[in-house]
């Protein structure tokens, strides 16, 4: 089970003006839990007025880079990126779980494929590392990037995806889609939308060669990006998606159907192992998630977002009934093999037995 670990500040870069781009350095024993895949993201944790607060942010760089970055865009009201952008400081010491997070596929040197990203604000920076190390890695692959943003100035790493196009030359296609600037071309205006999509697909992007689609924005625009990219011949196992922000409802409630599930009391008897170490408490079968219990018993439960949004709270139901209010984070394929976020997960069962160590 990932524990927090501290991190150095060793550089800060000023990216646009409300985001920006942190360099960490591990402590010298800590630096093979650091050693991250492309994608992945890092759970930061501070007090701010005697409160722990937990955040997640993207690693920006490629694998190949040698650092550790993550970029880090101010959010209104957002105690973390706030003070992040504003009074961090080069030297300082944060905590950090290790790297986490499934957005990414393999990397394989032999493979010449065709890659399509779709990013919106700082949705960009999971993805610009996806882009980094596959063009460095994958020598025979393409790639290209549909990116939206407000205006010119709100885009993170424009300089960065410059350099690259340069240094890649013929390899990657950069598409920034301005949703409050006019561009000499009408296509490249307006927000990222179906009728975008159908354009885009029928004037700039030859779907049909399309190995794998990855997309990180807001929900309702991944979502029509997803169906849009359906329409136009893809299939569920080459559309990829993370969530960098939600306030929209999740994915449709799903049940593990399980062994021994049976009764109606209001209470569960729930049985919980994190780091090896097994626990029994009595939790509510509602009011109350899985995580929220578990915190309640002092057990040291992993968790980030609490909205179902990271996945840094799965875990996999054993036995037993439970239900999950949204699901932001988790396949298909992880669900059906029994996984949940305990942090949206209620039991339904009168026993339920949960393990954060598989």
């Amino acid at each position: 089970m990932a524990r927090f670990l501290p991190l150095q500040v060793s550089d800060i870069r000023r990216e646009t003006r409300d985001a920006v781009v942190v360099t960490l350095t591990p402590q010298v024993e800590d630096q093979n839990a650091f050693d991250f895949i492309q994608g992945q993201y890092l759970t930061f944790r501070r007090a701010f007025d005697g409160e722990e607060l937990r955040r997640s942010y993207s690693i920006c760089a490629g694998r190949n880079e040698g650092a550790l970055q993550v970029g880090i865009k101010r959010v209104e009201g957002g105690c973390f990126s706030t003070w992040a952008n504003e009074e961090l400081t080069v030297g300082e010491t944060i905590e950090a779980m290790p790297p986490m997070g499934a957005f990414h596929t393999a990397i394989d040197p032999a493979q010449a494929r065709n890659y399509l990203f779709f990013a919106a604000g700082s949705g960009i920076t999971p993805v610009l590392s996806l882009i980094k190390t596959t063009l460095a890695d994958e020598p025979n692959s393409n790639v290209t990037l549909v990116y939206g943003n407000r205006s010119t100035n709100t885009i993170m790493f424009r300089d960065e995806l410059d350099d690259l196009k340069n240094r890649y030359m013929g390899r990657l296609s950069v598409v920034h889609i301005l949703g409050s600037e006019a561009q000499e071309i009408d296509l490249f205006s307006g927000r990222i939308d179906a009728e975008k999509c159908k354009l885009l697909f029928k004037s700039w992007i030859d779907i049909a060669s399309t190995d794998l689609a990855f997309i990180c924005g807001p929900e309702q625009m991944m979502l029509v990006i997803a169906q849009s990219l359906r329409d136009h011949g893809l299939n569920d196992s080459q559309i990829k998606f993370e969530l960098f922000a939600s306030s929209q409802p999740g994915r449709a409630s799903q049940k593990m159907l399980a062994k021994n599930s049976s009764g109606i009391d209001a209470t569960c008897k729930a049985t919980i192992t994190i780091d090896g170490t097994t626990r029994e408490i009595s939790m509510a079968k509602k009011g109350e998630t899985i995580l929220e219990a578990a915190l309640g018993a002092n057990l040291d439960a992993p968790y980030a977002c609490k909205a179902g949004v990271c996945s840094t709270c799965r875990a996999m139901v054993l036995e037993g009934e439970v239900e999950m209010e949204k699901n932001h984070a988790l396949e298909d394929y992880e669900v059906n093999r029994g996984y949940v976020l305990t942090c949206q997960c209620f039991p339904l069962s009168d026993s339920v037995v949960i393990t954060y160590d598989q």
